[in-house]
C-alpha cells in the first residue's frame, strides 16, 4: 500500500491510497470466499461449486465491489496510522481505478483534528490575576431580607388589592407572545412591568378580569413596539396579605442552627464570600482560556461546530419547553423567528466552545493529563444516583461515560492552568 496526503481547508485532508494489483488480488479472493458462503448453485452442495461457476453466478461487478470495500476498510485504517491522523468525520470515498489485474486506487476525504501550535499558555496563566473578594454590609442585609421573605406568612384576601399585597395574575396581550397566556406573582407596586400596568390592578379582587391599553415608551426594549399602544387582559387569580417576620434572634433560631441574629449574618456573609470566590475563579479561568485562544491560530473543523450548534439548539428547545411551558413552534411564532435563523444564531458561541475544547485538549496533551477508569466510574455513579430508578435504565451509559471523561479532563487542565498563576 502507498498513501499520500493533501491538506484542504477547514481541517480536512484528501488521502490518496494505491493498492498493488497483487495485493488487490488477495482481497478479490477474500470477497469470493465471503460471497459464496450463502450462494446456492444448482447441482452442487453449498460451498462446493467450482470457482469459475461461482464467479459467474456472483458476477464480476459484485466481486470487485466487495473486494474494494474490504480493501478500503483495511487500508484506510493503515493509512490513518501511517499518516498519524485523528479523523473526526465519516470518510468520503471516491474510487479512482477499479479493475481486475490492476492496482486499486481510491481517494478519501475526511475531517481531522487540527494541528494546534499553542501560544505560551503558562506565561498567560501566570499573568492573569484574581480580583480581591469582599462582601459589603448591604449585600449581607439584602440576603437577610430574602431570608425574611422566604419565611413570610400569606393570608388570602377578599378585599380590593392595594399596594404591598402579594398577588397572582394571569395575563395576555395580542402584541406580546401572540396572546399566549402568561402567569406571574409579585408584591403589588414592586413588579417590573410597563409603567401604568400595576396601577390598573389596584382595587381589583380575586377573580376580577380587566382589559386596558398602555403606551410603550420610545426606548422600549422591544423596538417593534416602541411608542405604540399595547393591549392587556389581566385576571387576578389570588390576592394575599404578606406578613413578614421580624429580623431578630427568633428568626435566626427558627432556621435551626443559629443561636442569634449575628450567627445568621456571619453564615450569610461566609456563603456569599464562597459564591463570589467561585464566580471569580470561573471568571479567571475563562479569561486565561480566552487569552490563550486569542494567541493560538488554527482551523476549526466545520463538523465540530455544526455538532456544537446542534447541542446548543437542543438545549435551548428544552429550556423553552421547561421554563416557558409552550411548544417550540409557538415560541418561534412569538419571537418571529425561523428555526434555521435561530440555529444560525448559535454559530458564534459554538465556534468559541469548539476552540476552547480543542485548546484544552492540546494543553492536556502537553501536560500529560489523563483520566482513569476509576475516576470516570466514580463520577458516573454520582450522576446516576441523581436519576429516578425508572430513568436509569434509559440512560445511554457509554455516552454518559464519554461525557464524564471529557468534563473531568477539562477540569484537570483548567486546574493545571490555575497552578501557573501567581
Amino acid at each position: 500500500m502507498e498513501s499520500s496526503i493533501k491538506k484542504i481547508p477547514k481541517s480536512q485532508v484528501d488521502l490518496k491510497i494505491e493498492i498493488s494489483s497483487e495485493e488487490f488480488n488477495g482481497f478479490i479472493e477474500k470477497a469470493i470466499s465471503a460471497l459464496e458462503k450463502d450462494l446456492e448453485v444448482k447441482g452442487f452442495r453449498k460451498g462446493k461449486a467450482p470457482k469459475e461457476i461461482v464467479e459467474k453466478e456472483i458476477g464480476q461487478e459484485r466481486i470487485l465491489a466487495e473486494a474494494a470495500n474490504l480493501a478500503i476498510n483495511e487500508n484506510y485504517k493503515k493509512a490513518v496510522l501511517e499518516q498519524k491522523l485523528e479523523p473526526i468525520s465519516q470518510p468520503e470515498v471516491s474510487i479512482l481505478k477499479l479493475a481486475r489485474g490492476n492496482p486499486l486506487i481510491f481517494q478519501i476525504k475526511v475531517a481531522i483534528l487540527p494541528e494546534i501550535k499553542l501560544t505560551d499558555y503558562k506565561k498567560i496563566a501566570s499573568q492573569v490575576e484574581k480580583k480581591k473578594i469582599s462582601v459589603s454590609e448591604k449585600e449581607t442585609e439584602d440576603a437577610l431580607v430574602w431570608v425574611q421573605k422566604s419565611r413570610a406568612n400569606f393570608t388570602p384576601l377578599q378585599t380590593p388589592a392595594k399596594e404591598g399585597d402579594f398577588i397572582e395574575i394571569e395575563y395576555q396581550s395580542p402584541q406580546i407572545n401572540s396572546s399566549q397566556k402568561m402567569k406571574d406573582v409579585f408584591s403589588l407596586g414592586k413588579g417590573q412591568f410597563l409603567a401604568g400596568f400595576e396601577e390598573n390592578l389596584m382595587g381589583m379582587k380575586t377573580g376580577d378580569e380587566k382589559t386596558f391599553s398602555l403606551s410603550a415608551p420610545k426606548d422600549y426594549f422591544k423596538k417593534e413596539l416602541a411608542g405604540k399602544n399595547i393591549d392587556f387582559t389581566v385576571k387576578i387569580n389570588l390576592v394575599q396579605k404578606m406578613e413578614l417576620p421580624e429580623i431578630n434572634d427568633d428568626l435566626a433560631r427558627s432556621l435551626g442552627k443559629f443561636v442569634n441574629l449575628e450567627g445568621l449574618k456571619e453564615n450569610i456573609k461566609e456563603r456569599l464570600t464562597m459564591e463570589k470566590k467561585e464566580e471569580e475563579n470561573q471568571r479567571a479561568k475563562n479569561e486565561v482560556l480566552e487569552k490563550i485562544s486569542q494567541g493560538t491560530n488554527f482551523e476549526i473543523p466545520d463538523i465540530l461546530v455544526q455538532h456544537e450548534e446542534e447541542n446548543l439548539f437542543r438545549d435551548f428547545k428544552q429550556m423553552v419547553a421547561q421554563n416557558l411551558k409552550i411548544s417550540f413552534e409557538e415560541y418561534l411564532t412569538a419571537v418571529r423567528q425561523t428555526e434555521k435563523n435561530l440555529k444560525e444564531s448559535f454559530q458564534k458561541e459554538a465556534q468559541k466552545r469548539v476552540r476552547h475544547f480543542l485548546i484544552l485538549k492540546e494543553i492536556g496533551k502537553s501536560e500529560n493529563i489523563s483520566v482513569t477508569d476509576e475516576e470516570i466510574n466514580a463520577e458516573t455513579n454520582k450522576t446516576i444516583k441523581n436519576y429516578p430508578p425508572d430513568k436509569v435504565k434509559k440512560l445511554d451509559l457509554p455516552r454518559l461515560k464519554d461525557y464524564t471523561k471529557e468534563v473531568i479532563y477539562n477540569q484537570k487542565v483548567l486546574q493545571r492552568l490555575e497552578s501557573f498563576s501567581r
